[in-house]
């Protein structure tokens, strides 16, 4: 008997397995560390796992064809789906800094104008000597 005449003079009911069933039998699964930030690093795109799983190694559950939704498995957890990380506009690159606080062309040492100005207010402070060559006694010259 062929293979067709034996399967159609089959009196059991047929049964058919769940969709479900048989897509999450055909998914793939690996294992990714999660980084300080609660992110892994899956094909080259972000996917935000969670702080509470930041340095464990959790297992990710994909469909190779759709991978813009991921499911992570952890020991002790109900499995949850992710979604790759969108990042906002307000972290994009940084804008340019103002011109005042940019880096100018030094034409002077601050060190040394400091170290200048308080040499001379040093100077100033410093009293005269006093000779006493110069002073006189009234009266006779001789002591």
């Amino acid at each position: 008997m062929s293979p067709k005449t034996v399967f159609r003079s089959d009196k059991k009911a047929l049964r058919f397995v769940e969709p479900e069933t048989l897509a999450n039998a055909f998914l793939h699964s690996e294992s990714r560390k999660v980084d300080k930030s609660g992110c892994i690093s899956f094909m080259g795109k972000k996917y935000e796992v969670g702080l509470p799983f930041i340095g464990m190694t959790v297992e990710v559950v994909y469909d190779p064809a759709h991978i813009t939704e991921l499911t992570i498995e952890y020991e002790g957890h109900t499995p949850w789906k992710v979604r790759e990380l969108v990042i906002g506009e307000r972290a994009g690159k940084r804008p340019p800094l103002p011109e005042h606080l940019q880096s100018q062309q030094a034409d002077s040492s601050r060190l040394l104008t400091a170290a200048e100005e308080k040499n001379r207010k040093r100077n100033e402070r410093k009293a005269p000597a006093i000779s006493y060559r110069m002073v006189r006694k009234e009266g006779v010259g001789d002591v």
